[in-house]
């Protein structure tokens, strides 16, 4: 009886020890889990830090963005300065070359110098464009403003544009010593010659008379820019490919609008009337 006695008293203490140890763990447990005051304020500047960076960051890349367009105006305004030496003309130089324009050159053993400035062509094709108005104007066609004007606009840059990149194309394949630019001023103010006839053709409506300055005047402004090309280019082949181009381009351009001009504006006056 005593023995069982001991047994039951040893178990009970150790049922107690078992739950001592239980309640304490729970405590220990508790305690682990309730963040302290260090650490939350750890986490808050943690948070603050992330906050302050992704600003620094988004400032940093609106600084890139200003930069960047501050660039790009910077830079167009550099490109326009490029086009500024060759408008950058006197006035008494743009006269003396309207006047070269219709005096052939001789000597073609040499490269002939070309005057590199589009001041004088873009006046001329602008020139070009007034008297076109002028003539579809006194010829008594009434069509709106904008339609005139477009036209004549289309067809003076057009020609002008265009017949000197076909130009140079050509001179390239032939192997002539030309520029874009060159070809550009060279055709620009060939166009001097096609002004004068149209500005007194138009006035003065005789096609005989129109024959004989077609034949003069544009064919001394045409053999003008056919010697300096000529100038500036070996081989007979090659000499006949080019100058014949520039040849034909420039003469029948020049009928074109004195004839078939005339009639594509009739067609419209009476699709109008």
């Amino acid at each position: 009886m005593e023995n069982m006695d001991d047994t039951s008293g040893s178990s009970f203490e150790d049922m107690g020890e078992i739950h001592q140890r239980m309640k304490e763990d729970e405590e220990e447990g508790d305690g682990e889990g309730v963040p302290e005051e260090g650490e939350e304020d750890g986490a808050f500047l943690g948070m603050k830090g992330f906050k302050s960076q992704l600003g620094r960051q988004v400032a940093d890349e609106m600084w890139q963005a200003g930069k960047r367009q501050a660039s790009k105006a910077f830079n167009l305004y550099a490109n326009i300065d490029i086009l500024r030496p060759y408008f950058d003309v006197e006035p008494i130089q743009v006269r003396n070359r309207l006047l070269e324009s219709m005096i052939p050159i001789r000597l073609i053993s040499f490269p002939q110098k070309i005057a590199v400035e589009l001041y004088g062509p873009l006046m001329l094709v602008f020139t070009m464009v007034a008297i076109l108005l002028h003539g579809m104007k006194s010829s008594g066609t009434v069509i709106r403003e904008g339609t005139l004007m477009g036209t004549a606009i289309g067809t003076c840059f057009g020609y002008w544009l265009g017949v000197s990149s076909l130009v140079c194309f050509v001179a390239y394949l032939c192997n002539a010593q030309i520029t874009m630019l060159q070809t550009l001023s060279l055709l620009g103010y060939g166009l001097f010659g096609h002004c004068v006839v149209l500005f007194i053709t138009y006035n003065i409506h005789f096609h005989s008379l129109f024959y004989v300055f077609w034949l003069c005047i544009g064919g001394l402004s045409t053999l003008r820019m056919v010697a300096v090309l000529l100038s500036r280019t070996v081989g007979h082949t090659q000499r006949l490919i080019l100058c014949g181009t520039v040849t034909a381009l420039h003469m029948l351009f020049l009928l074109y609008l004195h004839f078939a001009y005339h009639k594509v504006v009739e067609g419209m006056s009476v699709c109008v009337a």
